[in-house]
């Protein structure tokens, strides 16, 4: 009996420990798979996020990192980031290169894009412009504009189309087309987020943060904020075409 007691917790101590050992083998096994796998993923350039690689792919770029802030197809959920998707091409790459020389300083810009575009190599650069701007445009949201007065798309419009006569502001359309659409270094703006649009109208109306749109800084100094809202509204709700 005595023995029967003193031998059977001993040999359960010991078949339990054998079977921890495998346990813990297989679980070890398991993680020398995983952390393998996961190398061998990240030296696939195909594959990889890295920013500093220019072996990397622009279009994987634009999967992989872009579109956390700005969408796979370019539009974004966000009205802190603009959508990119159909937005002219020149535009994008004089952007991104602005960024990469920190000529572009406007606080929501530099805060992301300095450290994204710091090792971007030209061909990536053309090649994010290439991708985004033959993405579909984003929609207008008409409908959705419950915190600006009803006469504000209207008088949007009257200033997109024809400009401020009393204080000599010109049209948007003049630069950025009738509809929007956005010509050669001017950007597209039909579909835009207001939010996004009336941002960037005071960064070019207050400061010197965007150099290279200097010509803006002209333009948007006699806007009332009442007008950067009601053409803001009316972009934002525009009908985009390609």
């Amino acid at each position: 009996m005595n023995s029967y007691d003193d031998g059977t917790p001993a040999q359960r101590m010991a078949t339990e420990t054998r079977f921890e050992q495998v346990k813990r083998k297989r679980l070890y096994f398991s993680l020398g798979l995983i952390v393998a796998a996961g190398l061998a993923a990240c030296n696939l350039p195909e594959r990889s996020r890295s920013l500093g690689d220019p072996n990397v792919a622009a279009k994987t770029l634009a999967l992989q990192v872009c579109s956390n802030c700005h969408g796979v197809q370019g539009v974004s959920v966000s009205p802190n980031f603009p959508n990119l998707a159909a937005q002219s091409q020149p535009y994008l790459v004089e952007q991104l290169k602005s960024f990469k020389s920190h000529g572009r300083s406007d606080p929501a810009g530099f805060e992301y894009m300095w450290g994204i575009s710091a090792r971007l190599s030209d061909d990536q650069i053309n090649g994010l412009a290439a991708y985004f701007s033959s993405q579909s445009p984003p929609p207008g949201k008409a409908g959705n504009q419950a915190s600006f007065k009803e006469n504000s798309l209207k008088e949007g419009q009257k200033i997109f189309e024809q400009g401020i006569a009393a204080n000599n502001t010109p049209a948007c359309s003049g630069c950025h087309g009738a509809h929007g659409e956005g010509i050669q270094q001017f950007p597209r703006l039909a579909g835009q987020h207001s939010d996004y649009i009336v941002k960037q109208l005071m960064v070019f109306q207050r400061t010197d943060e965007r150099p290279e749109g200097v010509m803006m800084k002209g333009i948007a100094h006699e806007l009332t904020p009442e007008n950067m809202k009601n053409v803001a509204a009316y972009l934002e709700a525009m009908p985009s075409i390609q």
